[in-house]
């Protein structure tokens, strides 16, 4: 472990807690390492591919920070894909008990022996499984995060508006009266954020009463810990993360958390006068969202930023005092192992 002051500390680097794990990411490459059960350290580490050099588009800003966004949605999920099945094979009984089935007639005739289990190999490429992951987050979050709000708060509006149903309308007369097209008004684009941004927080402390994403958070802690010691310039020890913050302004939990400011004021510009039509829109203006939030987060970042990027921020800081958890010594050393890993990779380190 390194000891020594960091002479790369300006390399930009980031990271996701996995399950008894974390990924970390320096530019061209990426490390995942997972605490087993017998308390040794397994770690799967590979290139990144630099986008921005085979499509100069992409280094535009905006447009880069869609791309990033969908490199690292990818990146995460082989990096959680890794540490299950580091879990699932800590799970796993080490050998399996099986019947002679030439003596299993009865139970005196029995024979049981124990044949020792080999633990699978996780696969750390690019498979079905994984698109398959990606895209089905993608239609989750886009339902959950675009749909569900903007038809709720359309349905409120109609509700405690002057074009609900006629008295003594059937039910279903009702309920499609209450579907009848609003025509956003930046009153409505705060109704539908405050109610994305309850189905958000609703989701993180739901996860926060569960043990196993409390040590997830743990690993959250460790992985901004650990950035944040590397970024000081200082020795990547236990000692001196263990003393850094655990919040980060480049922490996703704040990017989402921008993403839903950066919506209301765009969704308050472009809009239309039909539900569905308010709905492709807000689905076809994802990537821009998502580019003008990855451009806040990167201001924010700075440490001559504004006092207008910093405000950006602050209600992500502020969560994180929920999804990170202060990590242990063990936890930090994960963290430190992924980093470190995944800076070896780097061609300056060659």
């Amino acid at each position: 472990m390194s000891t020594t002051k960091r002479a790369d500390a300006d390399i930009i680097v980031g990271g996701q807690a996995v399950l008894e794990g974390v990924m970390m990411r320096s530019p061209n490459a990426y490390a995942v390492s997972v605490r087993t059960a017998d308390g040794t350290i397994q770690s799967t580490s590979g290139p990144v591919a630099r986008l921005s050099e085979q499509y100069p588009m992409l280094k535009l800003p905006v447009v880069r920070g869609s791309a990033t966004l969908i490199q690292s949605m990818a990146l995460g999920i082989k990096a959680l894909n890794f540490s299950s099945s580091i879990a699932l094979a800590d799970e796993e009984p080490d050998d399996v008990e099986v019947a002679n089935a030439a003596t299993a007639g009865g139970p005196a005739g029995a024979v049981s022996v124990r044949v020792p289990k080999e633990k699978p190999q996780a696969s750390t490429g690019t498979s079905a499984a994984a698109v398959g992951s990606l895209v089905f987050a993608l239609v989750v979050n886009v339902g959950l995060f675009i749909l569900v709000p903007l038809v709720a708060t359309n349905a409120l509006f109609m509700l405690f508006g002057a074009s609900a149903a006629e008295p003594g309308a059937t039910w279903t007369a009702t309920l499609w009266s209450l579907m009848r097209s609003v025509r956003p008004t930046f009153g409505f684009n705060l109704v539908e954020g405050a109610i994305r941004v309850s189905i958000f927080l609703g989701m993180i402390w739901s996860m926060s009463r569960v043990r196993e994403m409390r040590r997830v958070f743990e690993y959250h802690g460790a992985e901004h810990k650990v950035v944040m010691a590397y970024e000081s310039g200082g020795p990547l020890t236990v000692e001196h993360a263990r003393v850094q913050p655990r919040r980060h302004p480049r922490c996703g939990t704040s990017f989402l958390m921008v993403v839903m400011i950066v919506a209301i004021v765009l969704f308050s510009i472009v809009r239309f006068d039909t539900l569905l039509a308010n709905a492709a829109a807000r689905i076809a203006l994802l990537p821009l969202v998502a580019g003008l939030s990855f451009e806040v987060i990167r201001a924010a970042a700075k440490k001559e930023s504004g006092a207008f990027f910093r405000a950006m921020v602050l209600p992500g800081l502020w969560l994180q005092g929920i999804t990170t958890q202060e990590p242990s010594d063990d936890q930090l050393e994960v963290a430190i192992h992924a980093l470190e890993t995944s800076l070896a990779l780097e061609p300056s380190a060659n």
